[in-house]
């Protein structure tokens, strides 16, 4: 699933082509990814309506569109968003085909046929099942390392499923927690309430760390993703555990194992991120 630096990546390729264009047409080909409105209303609504900015919170997308309207996206687990030129071929599973003011198309793609659609009123937007409940953002100024303690100090948790969690940090995927857990030296299962401050401070600067340079690295690419332009991310190739069983820790050269924790599979270090 397109974690955190994906979407975030795909916001980043996709604003300055699509900024200040109208949508002229849709075509809706796989009616259930429309979540709402009906489908029928939903081309209504997004006719000559113009993208005004692209913003994202955790793994949604949001277009911000001229009279109060913001279109919601959520790639789950396989979804894609691309800006294509109209005489490119139609990718398979291609479900809506957005027309833009420009003559270029805007397309959302899904193998799986979990990625989902809102278009919805501003008003409104804080009131959508899912979005309304979002924990922190990550990389926001209220993700400080004093609100991470004060939160873990109250959860009877295992720390892998809790970092998963979107109502307590959003964007978050089974990627980057591995990644930052490994970082900091932490085993997966974890008791929240066991870790020490230190253990915490860690922690909280290795989330921020591997989001950073997953962004800056254009997001993970292990099956499915691609950004807004069409083009895989670079960050698979700086992975330390995550899809690396069997391969040697780059701390301890010990080989890494998985592990399914909460029902995910978890890559990690039993040497360095003792339990």
């Amino acid at each position: 699933m397109p974690e955190l630096p994906e979407v975030e990546t795909v916001r980043r390729t996709l604003e300055p082509k699509l900024a200040g264009l109208k949508f002229t047409a849709v075509q809706i080909l796989m009616p259930k990814v429309i979540k709402t409105p009906d489908p029928d209303q939903f081309k209504e609504i997004i006719l000559d309506k113009k993208i005004i900015k692209i913003n994202r919170r955790g793994k949604y997308l949001l277009l911000h569109l001229s009279e109060k309207y913001t279109l919601l996206v959520h790639l789950r687990m396989t979804g894609r968003l691309t800006y294509s030129e109209k005489e490119a071929p139609v990718a398979k599973h291609t479900h809506v085909i957005f027309t833009l003011s420009n003559g270029c198309q805007l397309r959302f793609c899904d193998t799986r046929q979990f990625g989902r659609l809102w278009m919805v009123p501003v008003p409104s937007l804080e009131e959508l099942a899912g979005f309304k409940d979002l924990g922190v953002e990550p990389l926001d100024d209220r993700f400080t390392r004093d609100y991470l303690k004060k939160e873990l100090r109250r959860r009877h948790a295992r720390i892998k499923p809790l970092l998963l969690d979107q109502t307590f940090i959003a964007g978050l995927g089974n990627i980057y927690t591995d990644e930052a857990l490994h970082r900091a030296r932490i085993n997966p299962e974890r008791l929240c309430t066991t870790l020490t401050p230190r253990e915490i401070a860690h922690l909280y600067h290795a989330i921020q760390e591997v989001l950073q340079e997953g962004i800056e690295n254009r997001g993970t690419t292990v099956r499915d993703f691609i950004d807004g332009n069409g083009r895989a991310g670079g960050y698979q190739e700086l992975l330390r555990v995550y899809s690396r069983e069997g391969e040697p820790c780059p701390h301890c050269n010990r080989p890494i194992v998985r592990k399914k924790v909460g029902g995910r599979s978890s890559y990690y270090c039993p040497f360095c991120q003792k339990i």
